[in-house]
C-alpha cells in the first residue's frame, strides 16, 4: 500500500492538523531531550523511554479527541480500532538509541493512511527546528522555526544527479549491514552517516538513502513513500518492491540514481548478526 499517483489529493486542513500534532510532540521531546527520564528494554532489545510514552500519548490523545473514528497504530501502544477505514501511525521517538545518548538526531514521525494509501507523512527534528510534510497531491514542503506553518514553507525537491560515481547517499544502521552491502555500495557511491535521512534526501542535502541491517518497524517507514513521492524522488524496499510491503528495508533515492543503485545491491545479503558483536554497549 505505498503512494499511488492516480489516487485523489489528501485533505489541505488534514496537513495543517498533522504539521500542528508533529509540532506539540516535538516540544515535549526536545524538553525531555535535556532533562531526566527513566528508560527500559522493551522484549525485542530495544529501547524505550518515559518521553517516548508521553509524546505518544499526548498524539493519541488529541486523535481521539478530533478524529475519533480513525484507527491508530503507534509504536509503544501497538493498534487502535477504528470504524473509519482511515488510520494514523506514530512513532514517537524515531531513533530512541540517539534520544538516550544525548545525539540530536531524532525525529518525532506521523502518517495517515486511507483507503487509497499513503496520503500524509510529517517527520520533525525537533532538535534542529526543521520538519517535512507532504501530503497526496499537495507535494512536500520544508518548515523550519519554532512554530512551523505551512504558509511559510518552501517546496522540497530532490537533487538532479544522475550518476551514481560519489553520490551522496547516507547510511542508516551501517553496524548492522552485510559485509557484502557495505562494500558494494562503497565502492561506488560517497556513503555517509545518516544525519537527517529522508529530510536530507528531499532538501537535497542527499542524493539517496539506504537502510538495512536490523529490520525496521512499519512505524519508522510508513511516512516515508508521501514525503519521498511528493519531493520527486522514489522509494522502495532494496529489492525494488513496494517499501511498506517489503522487509523494511529502505532505498530512497532521487529517482534518477534508484535503478543504478538496485542493481548495485541486487542479491546482497541485507545484514549481519548483530548479537555476535554486541557487548551490550
Amino acid at each position: 500500500m505505498d503512494h499511488t499517483c492516480d489516487a485523489p489529493p489528501a485533505d489541505r486542513e488534514l496537513l495543517d492538523f498533522a504539521v500542528g500534532l508533529a509540532t506539540r510532540a516535538g516540544r515535549v521531546s526536545a524538553q525531555g531531550f535535556f532533562g531526566g527520564w527513566g528508560s527500559r528494554r522493551k522484549e525485542d532489545g530495544s529501547e524505550v523511554t518515559e518521553i517516548d510514552l508521553a509524546v505518544e500519548e499526548l498524539v493519541r490523545e488529541e486523535l481521539a479527541r478530533r478524529m475519533p473514528e480513525d484507527g491508530i497504530y503507534g509504536e509503544e501502544k501497538g493498534s487502535t480500532a477504528g470504524v473509519s477505514g482511515r488510520r494514523w501511525i506514530i512513532d514517537p521517538i524515531n531513533g530512541t538509541t540517539s534520544f538516550t545518548r544525548r545525539w540530536p538526531l531524532f525525529s518525532n514521525d506521523i502518517a495517515y493512511e486511507d483507503e487509497h494509501g499513503p496520503a500524509v507523512g510529517v517527520i520533525n527534528m525537533p532538535m534542529s527546528r526543521q520538519m517535512v510534510v507532504a501530503g497526496r497531491g499537495l507535494g512536500c514542503w520544508v518548515l523550519d522555526g519554532e512554530n512551523p506553518d505551512l504558509r511559510s514553507g518552501h517546496r522540497a525537491r530532490v537533487t538532479q544527479r544522475t550518476s551514481t560515481r560519489g553520490a551522496r547517499t547516507q547510511a542508516l544502521n551501517p553496524a548492522g549491514w552485510s559485509e557484502e552491502l557495505l562494500t558494494a555500495l562503497h565502492r561506488q557511491v560517497f556513503l555517509m552517516a545518516s544525519m537527517g535521512c529522508i529530510v536530507d534526501l528531499v532538501t537535497g542535502r542527499a542524493d539517496a538513502v539506504v537502510v538495512a541491517g536490523p529490520p525496521m518497524g512499519y512505524e519508522d517507514v510508513a511516512p516515508v513513500p508521501v514525503i519521498v513521492s511528493e519531493a520527486g524522488g522514489r522509494v522502495t524496499d532494496l529489492g525494488g518492491g513496494p517499501v511498506l510491503e517489503g522487509d523494511m528495508t529502505v532505498l530512497a533515492t532521487n529517482g534518477l540514481l534508484h535503478e543504478a543503485i538496485l542493481d548495485l545491491v541486487e542479491g546482497l545479503p541485507r545484514s549481519r548478526d548483530l548479537h555476535a558483536i554486541d557487548d551490550g554497549v
